[in-house]
Parts: structure tokens; sequence; C-alpha cells
């Protein structure tokens, strides 16, 4: 094919490829590319979509389980839920977009991970999300918070979110992000169940918005999006196709926020949750009939990596014409077309008999639809525009030749964070130990902070109970329960859902930081009584051609893969999201896991509150806290420590077995884990999820001699590590878990206080006093 107007190296690299690549590419073609195909590759080889630097990390994970149906490389990755059903699940990200245009980037987002799960042919049925922000809270110019003058606009807004200070810029995003969200969920009719918000400094100028949705569909529903049979009709179906979204995978998702941001708010989709219902209801009928040999969504590099990754998955050509492609602008280029990211649109693939069969259904659903090309056995992606050839690249050189990163890992001296901000004093200098502070108001200032308090008012805005699935909903367990199409043997069988990361810890240690993510989403799920089936993930780390970057994210993934392996679960699929600096530096880096479990029982899955008076409280597992990198310590202002305490992670794994079957038993009435804040908030949040008071006694839990008591106190109050749970129940039936696993009865259900001693210190706090201090955010949401 001729090479006329070929665009050459400048234009190759301002589409983000380097001059090695491209010129990969001219030995790949034997020519220069012209405008299309020069597209095409900077889109295919960006780093959202090649995954250049990560791939051969996420090969080490391991990805085989008993109950795996569909692995990575799919749209959605697939478990066996039992009854003839597969649960769909995936997590991916849509952080730049958001940080440009916070309400369509996420709600977008939730657009994108639904079509991953419904092109699978499941039917979403939940939706969780993982958001990081700058602290909301914050005032203009204090430490910590970096600058938010008008040289960097991430908001992609001259308003709130371009001046005001760090606070303000915070609370635009926050505000924008979660209307997106609810928007999209609310208005297309999936349950929004459960998520986790962060506030902490480094996500100021780069936040994150990672959404997960989970399905359910018939095993034998289930279709994979490999393209098959030359001659085979290809059929685009949905939303016609705009400019918006052009460059989202490249501009946006594989480069640094920076200077000038609001420029790149047309590279953001445009989402229309009304379109995408009705996309939806269109897929699954299609499927319902079976009509189609392959679906495939279309999402990042649209057109271009949809027909591409469909041709290798089947290992076919495939033809396109792009005049006959459904346009809203009429004088769209062939390039624009091949790459353009508009939103709530599928691909799929049928027999030619098949064709007017498919065309119907779409047009019943008032869905758009129109044949553009053919299944080939030529192994090449040919663009063409009335019958003109526009562009020819084979599909191996786009999908599976792109090249791949070595990284080059160093460990840095120290976590490369500023100190957080302080809000709380640390301890008296030159006490003899800790006693002269106050734990109570410690207690009390953890439980309304950022990271801490109630979310309550942020998922009221969040529909949790459309399709009337949800058992328990947000903040009354630790993990979302829905409930599965009863079976002979499980009349009531469930579902349970929980995502998780913690950035800071992952800082200070990313190894065993990550290994606690996965641990924390395993022991939400112990506490409604499922066992994992499979693990999605989300990586999102900063600029992986930096060397610390680099060790961040080799240690992190390595951690992940070692947890996976110790509990049993497979990674069925995910996402990896690098770049995510701003001016200020990179975020913190966090790896988000996304779990689904089954439980025999829903009417047994605990909640996180006391249940009733008179039952006593046990401290379940071999729990050993520190404060190191915990909630109290960034409160205090204190820097990263360089590393976490080890623990014994098949000890972790026992206590989740042992909490987990005590659930399923009743022999528990309500059961958390003790997370962020350690054990005094872990108690608190149980008798405010309760309405019911509690008094405990550590004793021996405080540690030992003199020198060491106040320490002990503060750590056993406190600190944070894996392993702890706190359960509640009739006594001697706690005390039998202590056959399998350390227990330790510290109290008793009761009164409207929260009384805890500890080493000669008591705190005492009345549950409206708790209450009004958990309640903190609320302003936020309002």
């Amino acid at each position: 094919m001729e090479a006329a107007g070929a665009p050459g190296l400048a234009e190759a690299r301002s589409l983000g490829l380097t001059e090695y690549e491209y010129g990969l590419i001219l030995e790949k073609l034997g020519r220069e590319p012209n405008a299309v195909e020069l597209a095409m590759f900077s889109l295919l080889w960006s780093e959202h979509c090649a995954y250049k630097h990560s791939r051969a990390l996420l090969r080490t994970l391991p990805t085989e389980g008993e109950r795996l149906l569909m692995g990575p490389g799919e749209n959605a990755g697939a478990v066996d839920a039992g009854g003839g059903f597969a649960v769909a699940f995936k997590v991916e990200s849509h952080n730049h977009p958001s940080a440009v245009e916070p309400f369509q980037g996420a709600a977008t987002g939730v657009g994108g991970i639904l079509r991953d799960v419904f092109a699978v042919g499941a039917r979403p049925i939940a939706v969780l999300d993982s958001l990081r922000f700058g602290d909301p809270t914050a005032g203009s110019g204090e430490a910590g918070s970096g600058e938010a003058g008008s040289g960097d606009t991430a908001s992609g807004d001259a308003g709130p979110a371009g001046g005001g200070g760090a606070g303000a810029r915070s609370r635009y995003l926050l505000d924008r992000a979660v209307a997106g969200i609810g928007h999209y969920g609310n208005s297309i009719g999936v349950p929004t169940v459960g998520g986790e918000v962060y506030f902490e400094d480094p996500y100021e100028h780069n936040c994150l918005v990672n959404a997960m949705c989970v399905g359910l569909v018939a095993r034998e529903r289930l279709i994979g999006s490999a393209a098959a049979g030359p001659g085979n009709v290809v059929i685009l179906f949905g939303a016609s196709t705009g400019r918006d979204g052009i460059g989202g995978a490249s501009v946006l998702a594989s480069a640094e926020l920076g200077e000038g941001d609001e420029g790149k708010r047309p590279s953001v989709q445009i989402g229309d949750p009304f379109e995408e219902k009705k996309l939806l209801e269109c897929s699954l009928e299609l499927l319902e009939q079976g009509l189609l040999v392959a679906l495939q969504d279309l999402g990042a590099a649209g057109l271009t990596s949809s027909a591409a990754e469909m041709a290798s998955k089947g290992g076919v050509g495939i033809d396109i014409d792009v005049a006959r492609v459904p346009l809203r602008e009429a004088d769209m280029e062939p390039f624009e077309i091949m790459i353009s990211e508009s939103q709530e649109r599928m691909l799929c693939v049928a027999e030619p008999e098949r064709v007017g069969e498919v065309l119907a259904v779409c047009a019943r659903w008032e869905t758009g639809a129109a044949p553009i090309g053919e299944i080939t056995d030529s192994g090449l992606l040919r663009v063409r525009r009335a019958g003109e050839l526009v562009g020819e690249v084979p599909v191996a050189a786009l999908v599976d030749e792109c090249p791949l990163y070595v990284l080059e890992p160093v460990r840095p001296e120290r976590p490369p964070y500023p100190a957080p901000r302080r809000t709380l004093p640390g301890p008296v200098e030159g006490a003899a130990d800790h006693r002269a502070d106050d734990p109570g108001t410690a207690l009390l200032a953890l439980l309304s902070a950022p990271n801490l308090a109630s979310r309550r008012a942020l998922f009221e805005q969040y529909d949790c109970m459309v399709q009337s699935r949800t058992v328990r909903r947000p903040e009354e367990a630790d993990a979302a329960v829905l409930r599965l199409p009863a079976r002979p043997d499980h009349p009531r069988p469930g579902l349970a859902v929980s995502i998780d990361g913690n950035g800071r810890r992952v800082a200070c240690d990313p190894y065993r930081g990550t290994v606690e993510a996965v641990l924390e989403c395993a022991a939400n799920l112990a506490c409604v009584g499922a066992e994992p089936l499979g693990l999605t993930n989300c990586l999102n780390f900063g600029n992986p051609e930096k060397p610390h970057i680099a060790w961040q994210l080799t240690e992190s993934v390595r951690g992940l893969g070692d947890a996976c392996r110790a509990l049993g679960v497979p990674v069925v699929g995910g996402n990896v999201s690098l770049y995510n600096e701003g001016a200020a530096g990179p975020i913190y880096p966090t790896p988000v896991v996304g779990m689904v479990g089954e439980l025999p029982d829903v009417a047994r899955a605990a909640g996180l509150g006391f249940a009733a008076d008179g039952d006593a409280i046990a401290l379940v597992g071999s729990w050993d806290p520190d404060l190191a990198g915990s909630e109290l310590e960034r409160l205090r202002g204190i820097e990263l420590p360089n590393g976490l305490p080890g623990f014994d992670l098949e000890a972790v794994r026992a206590a989740q077995a042992a909490v987990r079957e005590a659930v399923r038993a009743g022999t528990v009435r309500s059961a958390h884990d003790i997370a962020e804040g350690g054990l005094a908030v872990a108690l608190a949040e149980c008798c405010l999820a309760g309405a019911r008071g509690a008094t405990v006694a550590l004793g021996e839990l405080t540690g030992g001699g003199s020198g060491e008591s106040g320490a002990g106190v503060w750590r056993a109050l406190f600190g944070e590590g894996a392993g702890g749970f706190v359960v509640s129940g009739e006594a001697e039936a706690l005390r039998a878990l202590g056959d399998r696993v350390p227990v330790a009865l510290i109290g008793d259900v009761g009164g409207d206080a929260l009384v805890i001693e500890a080493g000669g210190l008591t705190v005492r706090e009345p549950l409206a006093g708790l209450r009004d201090a958990h309640a903190a955010l609320r302003s936020l949401f309002s």
C-alpha cells in the first residue's frame, strides 16, 4: 500500500510514540505508516492498551482455580457460583479522565465497566467503587497539601478546582466524581452496593476513580470475544460515533498530568446511561437468542482496539469500512472514526444468515446498528472508506508484537513522600511513656478523620437496593451481600463482594502493604461468612520509568501474587493504571483489589454492629498491632516508616477461616475485622452500627513492664496490622473458637457508652459523642 502523506517521526512523538517505537513500526510495515495506521499504533502501543511496562509482571500472578471459568484476557473474568450460574466481575480505572473532567470521567468509568461485564453475557447486578482524593477539609496553603494555583488545573475547570486552595480543589473533584457515579449507576438501574473513599495529599493533583462491576449469567451463556469464521459479518451497534474521547487512551491514560490539562477535556468521553440501558438489554437478548459468534465492547482506542483484539484472539483478520459507521458528525476523518472512544457501543460478529435477525433485535431496542465489515483469513486489520483502502496493518503487529519494557527497579532509601499534615498532637516530649496523652481524644479524632468518618452521606447518593438483591447495605457489614437464585441444596444462597486498598501502607512497604490489602478484602468476606472465589485488581502507580516507582510496582505485584497463592484465590483479570503523577509528584502506590465470595445462606450473613445486650465480645486471631504507618501516626504528622512489621500469613488465613465458619454456623452474631484506626476504632464502629455500648478490658494485650506499658496501651488501642477480628455472641461459643485460633474474651455488649480499660487508662465515650464525631463528613455530601 502506498504511504503517501506519511506523517513521520514528529507526528509519532506527538501521539506518544518514541523514536524507538516508530522505528519498530517501520520495520514491521516495511514502509512508513500513514495517518490512519500511525493513529492505530499510537493507541494500541500506548501504556493503557499494551501494558508494556507491566505485562511481564502480570504473568507471574496465579490465574488458575477450581472454580475459574473465564480468566485474564477476556472483557471480564468469571467464576462458578454454583447452581448453574457464573459470576463475572472486573475492576478498572478512569483516573486521568476524572482528574480532567470529574463528572463525565467517573460516569463513563462506570459505563465502561458495565459493558465489560455484559460483554461476556452477564447481567450487571452490582457496582462498587474505590476513590482517592486530596483532603477536602484542608485549608489553602497548609503544609503538605501542595499548591492549588492556577498553573495545574487537573479539574479542567477555572472554577473551584482551579483555585481556592487544596480543600476546594479536592471538594470539587469529589463532588463531581460522586455525582457522576450516582448519575450513571442510578439511571441504568444497577445498585452501587459498596466501595471505599480515602483522602490523602498525594492524590491532590491526580485523583483515582476505580469502578468494579459484578454480573450474573447462566454458565452456558458465557461468551468470549474471539472473532471467528472468515466471511462472518462485523456489526457495530449502540450509539453513533463522534469526536468525544479521541486520544483518551494515549493523551490521558498513558501520560502524566501537568500544565494545561484543561485542554485535554475533549479527550474525555461523554456518557449516556439511558443509551447504555438499551445497549445492555439488546446485547443480552442477542446472546439469549444465540445470534452472536463473539461480542466485544468499545472502550479505550475504540474500533481500533475492539477489532484488533477480537481478530488477535481468533487468529483472523478483519476488514472495516468506516463509511458504514453511523456518525454524529458527518465530516469525521477515517483515523478519527477508528480511534474515537464514544461511549455505549459494542462490536459483534454474526454469521451472514443471522445478520437480519441481529438488526431486528437492535431495532426493537431502538439501538442503532450497522454491518461495517467482515472477518477474513488475511491476518490483517484493513480499513476502507467506501471501498478505498486507507489503512492496512498486521493484527499481530498491533496487538501481539508491541514493545515490552524491562523495569529497572531501585529501592529508595525512604518512601519519597512528604510527612502528612499534622492535625493531632503527638506524645508529650520528655514524658516517660504515652500515658500523658488522652486516648479518648485520639479516638474521637480518628472517628472524625476523613479516612475513617462515616460515608453514609455519600452512599445515600447511590441506589443500593434496586434489583432487590441487596441483603447487607454499605456500612451494615464489612462486605456487600447479594441474593442469588435459590437452588435445592441451598434455598438462600448468596454472593459477597468487597473492594479494598490502602495506598499509604503500600507506600510504607509495597510488598507487605499489598499483602495486607488482599487479606483485608478476604477478611471482609469472612465477616459475612463468604469464602473467596476469585480476585480482580487495579494497579494504580506513578511513572514506571522512574526506578523507585518501578520498585514499588514490582514489589506490589510480588505481594499480590504471594497473598493470592496463600489464600488459594485466582486472579481473574484486572487493569493497570500508570503515570498517575501531577505537578506535586506521584500518587501513593495504590493496588486496589476486589473479591467475590460465596455464602450458603444469606440469612446468616453477620453485620458489623453489636446485635444484643449481654453478648460477650472477643478478639479473634494472632493479631500483633503496630503504630507504624497507622492512621494515628498520619494524624500526628509522622513521616511514613521505611517498612511495615511482618506477620504470619498462614495464621491470618486460619483466623479468617475460623470467623467465616463461625458466621455460617450462627456462632457469632456480629463480626468486624480490625483495620484502619486499630482496635479502639473497630469497637466504636461495632457500637455505632448496633446502637449499643460496650465495656472492654484489654488486660495483657497492652504489653509488659512499666517502661513499655504506655506505648503498649497505644499500640493495643490504635495499632494496625493484619489478622484481628472483633466478634460478639454467646461466651461459651466464642471460647470454643479457641480450639482453632487464638481467642481472648475482652468484654460485653450493653449500655450507652464505649468503655475501654487498658493499662491503667480508661476510655469512656458516650455513643452520642462517638456518633457526632463519626458524622464529621456529612457536610461534604449535603
